[in-house]
């Protein structure tokens, strides 16, 4: 089936771009998030292309006043991607890699939203993500990251939020594959023990920003791990040589009270990233392990849901609410008495045994 997309010279295979190779789990999708310069705002964004399920979904998230406020839609794709409007929810790319805009039309829950994304810098390209459980492929997949400004507003219940520059925050891309939709109903056998190790730490400071993260297996030894350091307009960030990180744990929980990331760069220089979380942004509420609005499920022709919840409530061992991104204060150092005073986001996903957290079971917590 020929669709938009074909009219552009974009072509990988002898095929439609309709047509994305055998693995029914692949997927493409955009992720944004952003914040107030106190952190007392946030709000994240989601829209993700499932091509053999033929489905698109999407969804908002903004907490404000201690609430975490979740727009979910979902409808069928028609084969074609190049409509990126899920309901009321839609992005554009006004100039690719460096702006890109998130709207949210008025809707029957009140959330509204009008965000330009400006890139503060080139975006990365990081080692691809390649995961086998024994014979079979869990993920494969390539990502790029950016940090960036963001203008417009958001509107919650009526009330109006206005954003300037000086709200900042990261997007993604991600395309590959990667479990969507429903379970495999036949997994690989013998059954074991689900194991999952996630730290994703993308930081904004004045004159430059920080990624890093680490998927490691349950023994602690990553198996993607890197982390950059680029100045704000530069046009290439600095890969570093080695990186490393260190969670303090909540008592009771999966989820760090604090972190600190150590790197190395080509020439040898050592930097810290100091961080400390303020509070948790739920990922379950732009669809990761929501058990209704998870990524890839057919809700029908069109679908449009919502959900909130305050923050301070949240039982935080519940497995919908494992995934967070921790809103955070951050302290970068590096050569010759460089400090820097920044803010960002620490996401967590840790399931199953990972030996240097303390972890041995399924969903043990620190004690």
């Amino acid at each position: 089936m020929l669709t938009k997309a074909d009219d552009y010279p974009i072509h990988q295979l002898p095929e439609p771009i309709a047509t994305a190779g055998t693995d029914r789990n692949f997927y493409d999708r955009y992720f944004f998030n952003g914040y107030a310069p106190d952190g007392s705002t946030f709000f994240a964004c989601a829209l993700g292309v499932y091509p053999h399920l033929n489905i698109m979904d999407a969804a908002f998230s903004v907490i404000h006043d201690g609430v975490q406020r979740n727009l979910h839609a979902s409808r069928i794709l028609n084969m074609e991607r190049m409509d990126t409007t899920v309901g009321p929810i839609g992005i554009e790319i006004v100039e690719p890699l460096k702006k890109l805009r998130v709207r949210v039309s008025s809707n029957e829950y009140g959330i509204e939203a009008d965000l330009l994304f400006t890139a503060r810098a080139r975006p990365v390209e990081e080692p691809r993500f390649t995961y086998r459980i024994g014979p079979s492929t869990f993920m494969d997949y390539t990502r790029l990251t950016q940090n960036g400004s963001y203008e417009g507003f958001v509107s919650v219940k009526g009330k109006r939020i206005a954003v300037d520059s000086k709200w900042l925050g990261t997007r993604d891309r991600s395309w590959g594959v990667r479990p969507v939709g429903l379970q495999n109903p036949q997994p690989i056998a013998p059954p074991r023990l689900p194991q999952f190790y996630w730290l994703w730490a993308p930081l904004n400071f004045e004159d430059r920003f920080m990624l890093y993260h680490n998927n490691a297996e349950a023994s602690g030894k990553p198996w993607n791990e890197a982390s950059v350091i680029g100045e704000t307009g530069a046009r290439d960030a600095v890969h570093m040589e080695k990186a490393g990180s260190t969670i303090a744990f909540k008592s009771g929980t999966r989820h760090a009270k604090g972190a600190v990331i150590d790197v190395t760069d080509p020439d040898g220089n050592a930097w810290r990233a100091t961080i400390t979380p303020k509070y948790n942004f739920y990922m379950s509420g732009i669809g990761y392990t929501h058990p209704e609005w998870g990524h890839g499920h057919f809700k029908g022709e069109n679908a449009l849901g919502y959900d909130e919840y305050e923050t301070a409530g949240v039982n935080e061992n519940d497995p919908r609410f494992l995934h967070v991104q921790a809103i955070s204060d951050a302290t970068l150092e590096g050569p010759n008495g460089l400090k820097r005073q920044g803010i960002g986001v620490l996401e967590q996903l840790i399931i199953g045994p990972h030996a240097p957290s303390g972890f041995k079971e399924m969903l043990d917590t620190a004690p």
